[in-house]
C-alpha cells in the first residue's frame, strides 16, 4: 500500500499503519484468537469451537482457491437453510476472494435460474434437499452455465458421497471432501485492497414482483455487524438462535456479529414453535430474529405449564405483529420484544423499537392505531433518516400528521443494483435512498410508516393507510390472514378491498366484517368490500398486493364492461 501524504497538516499521512480496509473478516480471525476454545456452533451433536471453525473456514477458502474456478469477484451461489455449511460460506467464500450470494431456498425453478443467469455464478453451494431444485434451474439455462460446478452439502456434513460426478449440466462435488482439499499450511486470506469491494449479493424479496440484486461492500458489513451490537442490544458472547434466514440480508448481517463478539450459534434442523422453546432452555439462548411468524409458532407451542424463560430472551422481528394477545402471552413468558423496520438495501433492519404492551390499543381513533408500524429511531451506523416531500426534498413537519417518503443515508448501505445502473440512479437520486415507503415524523424523532407508496389508497383527496386498516382487521377473533388493496371507483378514485382468510373452522360475512371496522375506523377507511380466500405470499413470505390488485380491478373491469354490452332497457 503507497503512503498518502495529507497536506493539510504538516506530518500526516494514511499508510498501513493506520488504515486497513474494513472487512467483517476480521471478526473470525479475532474470535479464533480471543475465544479460541469456546463454542462456535452448534447443531445437533455437532459442536465447533472458534479455532475449529475458523480452521474449517481457512479449508474452505483454500480449495476454493485450489479449484481454478473463480478468480477475485467472481460470484459462489449458496442455495441452503441455516445449516453449519451455509454459517462457513460466510466468510470462507469471501476469504478465497470471491462474492456470495445466498439464494432463497422457496424460489422455483424458474426464478431461481433467472437469478442464477443474472449473477453467473461460478459455484453453487446446495443443500442435498435442494439438488433437484438446481438442476432444473441449470437445465433452463441450457448451454450457459455446463461450466457451473456444484457442491452438494449433506445432512450435518457427515456423509459422504462419490467425490465428483458429470451427469448433468454439472460437475458435482462433496462439501467435507471440498473442506479436506484445503489442508494447505501457506494459505493466505484474501482482504479486500479496497473495503467498497462487493462481499455479497442479496435479492430483494420483490413484494412489488421486481427482486433486484442488492450489492453490499465489506465496508458496510462491517458497519453494520457494529450497528447489530447495539441494535439487538448484544453483550460479549450472546447465544444466538438460528430463526432468520441466512438468505435474508446474509442474516441481517448477524453471521459476522456473532463471531465480533465471540458468541455461539445454535443451528435447528427444524424451525418450529417447539424446536424454539426447547433450544432456548437447552442452550440458554439470549437472541434470535426473524419474521413475526416465529411468534406465533412459539405461542402456539407453549404448554399449560410452561416454565418461565431462565432469563430475558431478546426477540427481533420485522413485519407485521401478531395479534397483541400472542405478544402479551410471549412477554409473560420472558421474551422482549422488539420491532424493527428495514430492507435489503439497508443490509436489514436499520431503525427499531421495543414493543410495549398498550391496553388502550385501538381506544382511540385510526391516528394512534401504530403498535404494528411506529418503527423508531434510526441505528448508530446510519447517519440520517427523515420524512421527506420527494418532489422538493423539503422534510415535512414532525407533526405526525404530514406524510412524505421515508429516505435515510448512511454507511451501512447497499453499493447499488447489480447490473442495474438505471435502478440504482434512481434509488439514489438526490443523495438520499428513497424507500418508497409513505411515513410520518412525530417530535419525538419516531417515524411511523403508514404505507408503501404503491398500496395507499386515495380516496377524495385523502391518502389513508392499508397498513391501519389491516392492523384492525387482524384484531378480529376469526381473522388469520388480511390484506387490503385499492379498488377502483369512478367516483370516488378508490375504495378500500380488503382480502381475508379466516381461521379454520371459523365463519363470518362480509357485513359483519365491515361493522367491525366501523367501530374503529373513520367511514372513509372502512372497507366498501370484503373478499375471502387464500392470500398470495412470495418466496420470502410477504404478501404480493400487486397481484391481489390485479385480480379486483381486473374483475370490476369485467364487470363494468358486461354491464355496458347488456341491452339499454326500453322505457
Amino acid at each position: 500500500m503507497e503512503w498518502v501524504v495529507e497536506e493539510k497538516m504538516e506530518g500526516l499521512v494514511v499508510c498501513p499503519a493506520n488504515h486497513v480496509p474494513l472487512t467483517p473478516l476480521s471478526f473470525l480471525e479475532r474470535a479464533a484468537f480471543v475465544y479460541r476454545e469456546n463454542i462456535a456452533l452448534i447443531y445437533g451433536n455437532i459442536s465447533y469451537s472458534w479455532e475449529e471453525l475458523h480452521g474449517r473456514c481457512i479449508n474452505l477458502a483454500s480449495s476454493l482457491s485450489q479449484l481454478g474456478v473463480i478468480s477475485s469477484g467472481d460470484v459462489v451461489a449458496t442455495v441452503a437453510p441455516n445449516v453449519p455449511a451455509q454459517y462457513e460460506l460466510h466468510f470462507g467464500v469471501p476469504m478465497a476472494g470471491a462474492v456470495l450470494s445466498a439464494l432463497n431456498t422457496m424460489l422455483d425453478a424458474t426464478t431461481l435460474a433467472q437469478k442464477l443467469q443474472q449473477l453467473e455464478a461460478k459455484i453453487i453451494f446446495v443443500y442435498s434437499d435442494f439438488i433437484g431444485l438446481v438442476l432444473q434451474a441449470l437445465a433452463i439455462l441450457q448451454e450457459k452455465d455446463k461450466s457451473c460446478l456444484i457442491v452438494l452439502i449433506h445432512e450435518r456434513n457427515n456423509v459422504k458421497k462419490p467425490p465428483v460426478s458429470s451427469s448433468g449440466p454439472s460437475k458435482i462435488l462433496d462439501y467435507q471432501t471440498l473442506l479436506e482439499m484445503g489442508q494447505q499450511p501457506n494459505f493466505k486470506i484474501m482482504y479486500p485492497k479496497n473495503e467498497f469491494d462487493p462481499i455479497s449479493i442479496n435479492f430483494t424479496s420483490g413484494s412489488t414482483g421486481k427482486p433486484k440484486g442488492a450489492v453490499y461492500s465489506h465496508r458496510a458489513a462491517y458497519l453494520n455487524t457494529i450497528a447489530d451490537i447495539f441494535r439487538f442490544e448484544m453483550g460479549k458472547s450472546p447465544v444466538f438462535l438460528w430463526t432468520v434466514d441466512m438468505f435474508r440480508c446474509n442474516g441481517w448481517c448477524l453471521p459476522w456479529t456473532v463471531a465480533a463478539l465471540g458468541g455461539t450459534n445454535i443451528c435447528l434442523s427444524e424451525i418450529n414453535g417447539k424446536e424454539i422453546l426447547d433450544a432456548i432452555y437447552l442452550h440458554n439462548v439470549t437472541h434470535f430474529c426473524g419474521a413475526p411468524m416465529i411468534l406465533t409458532k412459539i405461542a402456539n407451542a407453549i404448554g399449560i405449564n410452561q416454565p418461565l424463560l431462565p432469563h430475558k430472551v431478546n426477540v427481533t422481528v420485522a413485519g407485521i405483529l401478531p395479534p397483541q394477545e400472542i405478544l402479551i402471552k410471549l412477554e409473560k413468558l420472558g421474551f422482549t420484544i422488539n420491532h424493527a423496520y428495514g430492507m435489503s438495501e439497508a443490509l436489514g433492519p436499520m431503525i427499531s423499537m421495543p414493543w410495549k404492551c398498550q391496553d388502550e390499543y385501538l381506544s382511540k381513533l385510526n391516528e394512534d392505531v401504530d403498535v404494528k408500524i411506529r418503527e423508531g429511531v434510526h441505528n448508530i451506523m446510519m447517519e440520517e433518516v427523515d420524512v421527506k416531500d420527494p418532489e422538493s426534498m423539503e422534510s415535512v413537519p414532525a407533526d405526525g400528521k404530514t406524510i412524505g417518503e421515508i429516505m435515510f443515508r448512511g454507511n451501512a448501505m447497499m453499493m447499488g443494483y447489480l447490473k442495474d445502473s438505471s435502478r440504482t440512479e434512481e434509488a439514489f437520486e438526490g443523495g438520499w435512498y428513497r424507500t418508497k415507503d409513505l411515513g410520518i415524523k412525530y417530535a419525538n424523532g419516531n417515524i411511523k410508516l403508514k404505507d408503501r407508496a404503491v398500496d395507499v389508497v386515495k380516496t377524495e383527496g385523502k391518502t389513508i393507510s392499508t397498513l391501519e386498516i389491516e392492523g384492525v382487521l387482524i384484531r378480529h377473533p376469526m381473522v388469520l390472514e388480511v390484506a387490503v388493496v385499492a379498488r377502483c371507483d369512478d367516483v370516488l378514485g378508490e375504495t378500500p378491498c380488503a382480502f381475508v382468510k379466516l381461521k379454520k373452522g371459523c365463519f363470518v360475512t362480509d357485513e359483519e366484517i365491515i361493522k367491525f371496522c366501523e367501530d374503529w375506523l373513520q367511514d372513509y377507511m372502512v372497507p366498501k368490500a370484503v373478499i375471502f380466500g387464500d392470500l398470495p405470499f412470495n418466496s420470502s413470505g410477504k404478501i404480493q398486493k400487486f397481484i391481489l390488485r390485479d385480480k379486483v380491478n381486473n374483475a370490476l373491469k369485467l364487470c363494468l364492461h358486461s354491464v355496458g354490452e347488456l341491452p339499454t332497457p326500453s322505457s
